[in-house]
């Protein structure tokens, strides 16, 4: 990856909220690749990153003095640490989300941290209905479609309207994240590969925004040193993507074939998907059952709907372009599937 730094860079020292998870320790990496000094605040702990020089701190959001302490001495904080998922009671992603962001700020006000990059989510503006070239405009729903998306929506809320004279603040608004090191998306695809679980939902043709984890560090980078280079990146949310729609299907077969899995041909009806996610969170709640279930409403929209969005912006304000291609993507997952044993 090629280095981000604006013409006259000088080194800034970053934190890192869940520095050790699938973005905070891309975004780390690239810090270090440029000559940034970066600290991590993460609940574990992860020697092979203090053995690269990063400053490892322990703690949880919902601590503000830890927030604080995490903050000193720090010129930009990328917070990227979220409770992530599908399923799960509201009051458990507003703990870690919106109080957890309450403290970031907060704790660069008290610290005198001038730049602030959040990570959000496309998930903010989903109405359960298709989503076609929209751009930073679409406002955000009345009627939320998960826990997980209000509660980011809440928070997104709150970072850039913390946007002012001392603390200046993105949002950055990366979709379906994917690649080498992958907890979350390419781990439930190949283990519902293995399974067989998976069916395509409704006809099958629905585009959708994805982006390579490289480009969404990489654009998180561009947008700290947009607060400093372009005063008009402040305060403001951007989509970022591989400016690629693909078929979602198209994607997650890429994904199996990268796993040497058989790809997805079997099919079921939008309806019928959305009634047995219906069904499946009735089963799961009054059985009292831990994890996510195995379909949910939510699931059954995103899969069966069109997203994709416009991201002329972050191209005009952030300067930003992905640098690698989905083609290469793969080739790269395939290649770390296959070293990693998980092949």
């Amino acid at each position: 990856m090629s280095e981000t730094r604006i013409e006259n860079h000088k080194p800034f020292k970053a934190l890192v909220t869940g520095g050790g998870g699938f973005l905070g320790r891309a975004i780390t990496e690239q810090l270090l690749v440029r000559g940034d000094s970066v600290r991590v605040f993460s609940r574990g702990k992860y020697p092979d990153l203090s053995e690269m020089g990063v400053d490892c701190m322990q703690g949880d959001l919902f601590d503000r003095k830890s927030v604080i302490a995490a903050c000193a001495g720090c010129d930009v904080v990328f917070h990227v640490a979220a409770k992530a998922g599908v399923w799960g009671k509201y009051y458990d992603y507003y703990k870690s989300n919106v109080v957890g962001t309450e403290n970031i700020i907060a704790a660069c006000r008290e610290q005198s941290v001038g730049r602030l990059v959040f990570t959000s989510s496309p998930s903010v503006v989903f109405d359960g209905k298709s989503m076609k070239g929209v751009d930073e405009s679409v406002p955000y729903p009345e009627q939320p479609q998960s826990n997980y998306s209000a509660s980011k929506a809440a928070a997104e809320r709150k970072v850039l309207a913390a946007d002012g004279e001392k603390l200046s603040t993105i949002a950055i608004r990366p979709h379906l994240i994917w690649g080498p090191r992958d907890n979350h998306i390419v781990p439930r695809i190949i283990a519902q590969g293995k399974g067989g679980k998976l069916r395509i939902i409704g006809r099958g043709n629905n585009k959708v925004d994805t982006i390579y984890i490289d480009n969404a560090a990489y654009a998180h980078l561009l947008a700290a040193d947009a607060l400093v280079s372009n005063p008009r990146a402040a305060g403001k949310a951007y989509f970022v993507s591989q400016d690629e729609p693909i078929v979602v299907w198209d994607i997650i077969n890429g994904i199996l074939k990268a796993a040497g899995l058989p790809p997805v041909t079997r099919k079921i009806p939008k309806f019928a998907a959305i009634s047995a996610g219906a069904v499946f969170e009735l089963l799961h709640f009054a059985l009292r059952r831990s994890g996510e279930p195995r379909m949910t409403r939510f699931v059954a929209k995103e899969l069966a709907t069109d997203h994709w969005f416009d991201i002329s912006a972050a191209k005009r304000e952030l300067n930003y372009t992905p640098k690698i291609s989905i083609v290469d993507g793969l080739q790269k997952l395939e290649q770390w599937l296959r070293d990693s044993g998980k092949r």
